[in-house]
């Protein structure tokens, strides 16, 4: 591999190329690359490649560890009780809706352009090195800080699963650390480490103990499931048991509906990490499409009939907002509420599982692409895995787990993952409607400008806005320009690019569908996760300035990466429409 380090040669080389960050920015930030070469020059840059093992059950399995764990068992007590009542069996459906069609985008992407970068790649090709950098170490940042979250929630299901009394401390307190880091939890390190261990020695091996854990996980909701509706009573579905409060099967409205959609959305995050093992999938074009739309609709249907099975046991103005289910099961059950325990405990552990496997990929192809060392982007000669990746981000998660205090599962992943989820269905527009260096790029990027903001409009009044007719009004309004806007877009700009294999159906509507849902799904989101977004964008913008640019620059002198930005000829990409 040719050395591309001539800007940190030395601190006098490094000075140079800081006063020469511009001309640097103006090449590099918004340089793209093609399909043929991320999957060919750039994927050699790991060294040895990944071993294509996985079939579509393994993606499916992939899939369902990865969105059904320990947010489930959160975020439904949440909207059924504060949101949606009993029609939140409708709010997971709309949320499984908005999943699949965030995962069809997803699905175009990595069947037409099969390597482990996921998300990051398919930004890459489509709207430059900055917007891929911003929005994959975002959701790095994410993924390493949920996982550890979730990490330290295990131990407090494990109590659960042991019939622990309630004030049994499995971590220790050490009274000279600050008050939110000076609880010690061994439990959740060990775990960590060891889903490293496992997810370094193989892809296929992994995948055999995500299997085993998710058939267990999956019995165990199966047994949910049937408690629930073998106990509960038809009359929890309309009647509270204050008859004070709203009652019907729409407690709360239309908009509860919606707002419980946004809430238990959280649930489904997850399914993106499937996208990130597309390297290492057998026949890729048949299996990818199976494996990611497969896994959100057979998890839609669980989650839709857990919810269901809860809304039956217990009126929704008496289900516990933070534990629903094991508060359902309380009285004279308490072994039901062990096996809950054990359940949430099998699903935390897949989706630490899939999330660490998913958030190695990540770093591996950032690797690559030369924005961070390309240390991490290496693959080991002889697991076929991106050890380096894997090890690095697993010990900075178990260092997070052993003794921050995060109080959230999921949250702090949602924002990082919508956003990306957001910018991938805009680059399926903008790849199907431009061809760089062929067709004019503006009308589509002033369409995707002009839709953004139509639906940040209607999230805004939606969300801040007093009910009444002035309201409705204002939404029809916002909602049919959306509609005129892609109206225009769709008369106006003809598609110059189709899928080979598979494509996103009814282009350019579903994308736009997913685009505003994400960005309405985003303003449900707290001020608190605003602020550290934007904490964390602008310390990866000053990552980028300081040190990713100039790794880049070299590795383009060098050979090793290419240059092709807005405007310029791209050779090798797939066969246009005439």
């Amino acid at each position: 591999m040719a050395s591309h380090s001539h800007s940190f040669s030395s601190f006098k080389s490094y000075l140079h190329a800081l006063s020469d960050t511009p001309n640097r920015l103006r090449r590099r930030a918004c340089s793209v690359s093609t399909s043929l070469q991320e999957m060919n020059k750039v994927r050699s840059l790991s060294g040895s490649e990944m071993k294509r093992s996985l079939g579509w059950h393994d993606l499916i399995c992939f899939g369902i560890g990865g969105m059904v764990g320990a947010g489930v068992f959160i975020t439904t007590g949440r909207a059924s009780r504060l949101c949606a009542g009993p029609a939140v069996v409708l709010s997971y459906a709309i949320a499984g809706l908005c999943a699949l069609l965030s995962a069809f985008c997803y699905t175009e992407f990595a069947v037409a352009m099969p390597v482990a970068g996921g998300s990051f790649s398919y930004i890459r090709v489509t709207f430059g090195e900055l917007p891929a950098f911003f929005t994959g170490s975002n959701l790095i940042v994410d993924y390493v800080l949920s996982n550890a979250a979730v990490a330290r929630g295990l131990t407090s299901y494990l109590g659960t699963a042991l019939g622990l009394p309630a004030n049994t401390q499995l971590r220790f307190t050490v009274h000279s650390l600050p008050k939110g880091y000076n609880e010690i939890d061994l439990i959740a390190v060990a775990v960590v480490l060891l889903i490293t261990i496992v997810i370094c020695y193989s892809t296929k091996q992994s995948s055999w103990v995500n299997m085993s854990l998710t058939v267990l996980h999956i019995l165990f909701i199966a047994f949910v499931i049937a408690m629930g509706f073998w106990r509960g009573k038809l009359v929890n579905f309309t009647e509270p048991s204050d008859p004070k409060n709203a009652g019907g099967f729409f407690p709360f409205g239309a908009a509860g509906v919606f707002n419980g959609a946004a809430v238990v959305y959280m649930s489904y995050i997850g399914y993106d990490a499937v996208s990130t093992m597309a390297e290492e999938v057998e026949n890729p074009v048949r299996n990818i499409p199976i494996g990611v739309t497969g896994s959100v609709m057979i998890v839609t249907v669980l989650y839709c009939l857990m919810s269901a099975s809860m809304s039956a046991l217990l009126p929704y103005d008496l289900i516990d907002a933070e534990a629903p289910f094991s508060g359902a099961f309380k009285e004279g059950s308490k072994w039901v509420s062990n096996v809950i325990g054990v359940g949430a405990s099998f699903g935390i552990v897949t989706s630490l599982l899939v999330a660490m496997l998913g958030q190695a990929r990540y770093m591996c192809v950032i690797g690559r692409s030369c924005v961070v060392p390309s240390w991490f982007a290496q693959v080991h000669r002889s697991t076929s895995t991106p050890v380096n990746a894997s090890c690095f981000l697993g010990m900075l998660t178990a260092a997070i787990a052993l003794f921050t205090d995060l109080d959230i599962l999921l949250d702090l992943v949602s924002i990082g993952t919508l956003f990306v989820f957001y910018m991938v269905a805009n680059a399926v527009i903008y790849r199907r409607y431009v061809a760089i260096g062929t067709t004019n790029p503006w009308p589509t990027l002033s369409f995707l400008f002009c839709f953004s903001l139509t639906c940040i409009l209607f999230t805004l009044l939606w969300y801040l806005t007093p009910s009444g007719k002035p309201r409705l009004v204002m939404l029809g309004v916002s909602a049919a320009l959306a509609i005129a806007l892609l109206q225009v877009f769709l008369f106006m700009v003809p598609q110059v690019r189709k899928p080979e294999n598979w494509g996103v159906p009814f282009m350019p509507w579903i994308p736009s569908i997913s685009i505003f849902l994400n960005i309405f799904l985003l303003g449900a989101l707290n001020k608190a996760s605003y602020i550290r977004f934007g904490y964390f964008s602008a310390l990866t913008v000053l990552v980028y300035v300081v040190y990713s640019v100039h790794s880049s620059f070299d590795a383009e002198e060098d050979g090793i990466l290419g240059e092709t930005a807005a405007g310029e000829s791209i050779k090798g990409r797939e066969v246009h429409i005439p």
